[in-house]
Formats: structure tokens, sequence, C-alpha cells
């Protein structure tokens, strides 16, 4: 299922917004790391409804992606 667009670009900003202050980064940096991961790409292809995800988990997905 695709998601709205205009939903979707809210809930990106508030999930860089949520990485950015757990990786203790700027915004800047957190959406730029955001826009070239795996999360992203999951995301806005529908995979998996990843989209329904709570901002928080989508966050902490980031983080674990920026580990690796």
């Amino acid at each position: 299922m695709q998601a709205n667009k205009i939903i979707l670009q809210r809930k990106y900003a508030r999930i860089v917004q949520l990485f950015a202050e757990k990786k203790g980064c700027s915004y800047e940096e957190a959406l730029d790391f955001f826009y070239n991961s795996k999360t992203f790409e999951l995301i806005s292809e529908g995979v998996a409804d990843m989209h329904c995800m709570s901002d928080e988990y989508l966050a902490d997905e980031l983080m674990l992606e920026c580990k690796i």
C-alpha cells in the first residue's frame, strides 16, 4: 500500500528529528543520512508497510543502520 505523499513527508521530518537527537548530530547531517539509507528506501517503496511503523521505531532502525 502506498501512503499519502504529504503524510510521508511529515513522517520523514519527525523521523529525521528523532534520529538527529539520538545520534547527537545536526538536522542536516541526519537528513543526508536518512535520504541515503536503506530504511528510507524501504519506507518510500512501501515494503512491509514500514511507513506504518512508529517514528521512534524507524529512528532506532536508522541508529542500527548507522552502526553497520
